[in-house]
């Protein structure tokens, strides 16, 4: 029998069929939770939000910064282009 860190729910897991690592979901709030311990089982609370959807989204950040960019670069160029037709 474990506890879960989130809701202090009893969660009825037997050692032998987990092992250290193992991720499980509390069957009363569905927190996402690790196994840290097998003997006796013990549990922690995953964040939900992973490290690595971090990284990409920060990546995405950074090309829509540059494609900002770009048509920002696109848009001088029209800018200059009409100028030129109105000085004439």
């Amino acid at each position: 029998m474990a506890t879960c860190p989130e809701c202090d729910a009893e969660i009825e897991i037997d050692e032998f069929d987990v092992d250290k690592g193992d991720l499980i979901s509390c069957p009363e709030c569905g927190s996402n939770l690790e196994v840290t311990t097998t003997s006796p089982v013990e549990l922690e609370a995953v964040d939900d939000d992973d490290d690595d959807d971090d990284d990409d989204d920060d990546d995405d950040e950074v090309k829509d910064e540059d494609d900002d960019a770009e048509l920002d670069d696109a848009d001088d160029v029209d800018d200059d282009a009409n100028g030129e037709d109105w000085e004439e």
